[in-house]
């Protein structure tokens, strides 16, 4: 499929040391893809549903001890320790081939190597970057065909080029204490072995999307963050696009697919969907900021996920979706998860294949079970998810769980605020399960665990890219999750959070004015639409509340955690927090 002699040697090299039975090259095609599915079926890798109910769809079970993404596993290999941070977990390149080469060695005997060419981005696009996969799992290719553009025309693009992520995946023994998911940025390279759960093998996610480009990005000038895409039209037409960073459990997928509220519904608005995780973004010919969602399909949470909270995330799932580690409900061939509806299955098993009873007060699908589906499924798709060009950003959000601190919403002052902002990030624990009830955890950026090298060097770079944007977005900080002193929540939420982001699109547009409190400006309670909403103008008031006594004790956690990314923090944070803190004192 290609005469390319660095992707051939490559392939050869791995070959040799994995020892599979044969070689396939994946094409792309639909033919294929069956044939793959036929195959993965007969072997239990995957079951087939009900066709006429779920047409296209399957289940798959991971092995128990292979259920989400392994952090203390996973490893940034760079030459000098320091550039992989405090942050990163770090293991030197040459010590981490020979440990993970014994491993992969022979791991492939009796099994097939698949060759899978992607793009993340649009083939051709500036914006495209080109890996290839080796694997020894159906399903891992069933979901790269999902989740990237897989076929020969990637390889067309490439050409006689070295320059694709070399990404090798084996499932070996999927034995937990020899799991390692490791980038090599300096080569372009990811290794992932001993594991069968998608967000560690499926290699083009967070693994390329995220690792790796957010190195290139930083070499190459450009941008790759954890981000979601979404536009949204006015009645006439004109559509303005916003980024979006959230730590898990933020709502980020139902944002990004969000439904607009009666109010705005009847006059005409729309929202669009063109990303819900991943944005690569580039600054235009015109000074603005583009962004791409490199991927092309969504890998989301199944629990939590209904009519509800996320309608159009459950249409995408009822065609040409791969289902993981849910419930399978034994009577009609399909398929359930905690908070899908209040009526669970009678006749069913749980996501460990087991008979289950749902009466058991055991949970039947994992929470952390998946639904792989095309971008195309989805109801809400913006018509700019195939422009090679992108979209224009207005504005970048980042937002996080504070039960009292932040406010519903704030802008910061500039670039250089709002890359403080973010990079002061923090959600408070919310379930014992993930320890102490309220605990603050920093996640700058969202990308915590998804920067592929020092943090303090991430930081840098956004203060850098800040200099060269001629139109730079404006800088926002949302949290919906304020809550009164019994603990529920304020603000509705869902839907109803596009009120917030009209405000933040009117302050891009500098339509509406704002008052200026210590931590950045703050809407006028009069701006916020509260039409048709159970909710007065004293309650969004206190939601706007900046408490200066709450971000006096925030600020030694901030400080903490500066200490903890080390001596590459740039100095203009130090000065942005030194600043804020003045000002909480003055």
């Amino acid at each position: 499929m290609t005469n390319n002699k660095y992707v051939l040697d490559w392939i050869n090299e791995m070959a040799a040391m994995t020892q599979p039975d044969k070689i396939v090259w994946i094409d792309g095609t639909e033919a294929q893809a069956e044939e793959l599915r036929a195959e993965a079926c007969s072997t239990g890798e995957i079951s087939k549903l009900n066709q006429e109910l779920l047409p296209g769809c399957y289940l798959h079970r991971t092995a128990i001890n292979d259920v989400a993404r392994v952090e203390d596993r996973t490893f940034i290999c760079t030459s000098k320790k320091e550039d992989a941070g405090n942050i990163n977990n770090w293991m030197d390149p040459s010590e981490c081939y020979a440990k993970l080469s014994k491993l992969y060695a022979g791991s492939m005997k009796g099994r097939t190597m698949y060759v899978i060419p992607y793009s993340m981005g649009i083939v051709g696009s500036d914006f495209a970057k080109y890996g290839i996969e080796l694997t020894d799992s159906i399903y891992v290719v069933l979901n790269m065909l999902i989740m990237t553009r897989v076929g020969t025309n990637v390889l067309e693009a490439l050409g006689d080029d070295a320059g694709f992520i070399k990404g090798l995946h084996a499932r070996a023994d999927i034995d937990e204490a020899n799991r390692y998911i490791c980038h090599f940025p300096e080569d372009n390279t990811i290794w992932s072995v001993n594991s069968g759960y998608g967000g560690n093998v499926l290699l083009g996610k967070k693994c390329f999307a995220l690792r790796i480009a957010s190195y290139l990005g930083r070499k190459e000038g450009w941008m790759a963050e954890h981000m979601l895409i979404l536009g949204i039209e006015a009645p006439n037409g004109d559509v303005k696009y916003i980024c979006a960073a959230f730590p898990s459990a933020c709502g980020k997928t139902n944002l990004a697919m969000l439904i607009p509220p009666e109010f705005y519904k009847s006059k005409g608005y729309k929202v669009w969907c063109v990303g819900d995780d991943i944005s690569w973004l580039r600054i235009g010919s015109d000074g603005r900021l583009w962004a791409v969602n490199p991927e092309n399909g969504f890998f989301g949470v199944a629990p939590g996920t209904n009519v509800k909270s996320n309608p159009n995330a459950l249409a995408t799932t009822m065609k040409n979706t791969i289902f993981t580690n849910v419930v399978e409900n034994l009577d009609n061939n399909t398929v359930w998860w905690e908070g899908l509806d209040k009526n669970p299955p009678k006749n069913a098993r749980n996501w460990k294949g087991e008979v289950w009873d749902c009466t058991d007060g055991s949970k039947g699908a994992h929470p952390n079970s998946r639904f792989t589906a095309m971008a195309t499924n989805c109801p809400c798709l913006s018509d700019k998810f195939n422009d090679p060009a992108g979209v224009p950003i207005s504005a970048i959000v980042f937002g996080g769980r504070r039960a009292k601190t932040a406010p519903l919403v704030y802008q910061s002052t500039s670039w250089q605020n709002g890359t403080f902002v973010g990079s002061i990030m923090a959600s408070e624990t919310t379930a014992a399960a993930a320890g102490a009830v309220g605990v603050v955890r920093r996640d700058p950026m969202a990308m915590r665990p998804f920067v592929g090298y020092d943090m303090g060097d991430y930081f840098k770079h956004w203060l850098d890219m800040g200099k060269k944007i001629p139109n730079a977005p404006k800088i926002f900080h949302v949290n919906w999750f304020r809550t009164d002193d019994e603990g529920h929540f304020i603000w509705p939420g869902f839907g109803d959070n596009m009120r917030v982001l009209m405000w933040i699109l009117a302050r891009c547009e500098g339509a509406v004015d704002a008052r200026e409190t210590a931590i950045g400006y703050v809407p006028y309670v009069k701006d916020i639409e509260i039409a048709g909403l159970d909710i007065d103008e004293k309650t969004i008031e206190g939601l706007l509340q900046v408490d200066t006594a709450l971000w006096k004790e925030d600020i030694p956690g901030i400080r903490a955690f500066y200490e903890q990314v080390g001596d590459r923090v740039p100095a203009e944070l130090y000065e942005e927090l030194n600043a804020l803190e003045a000002r909480l004192n003055g």
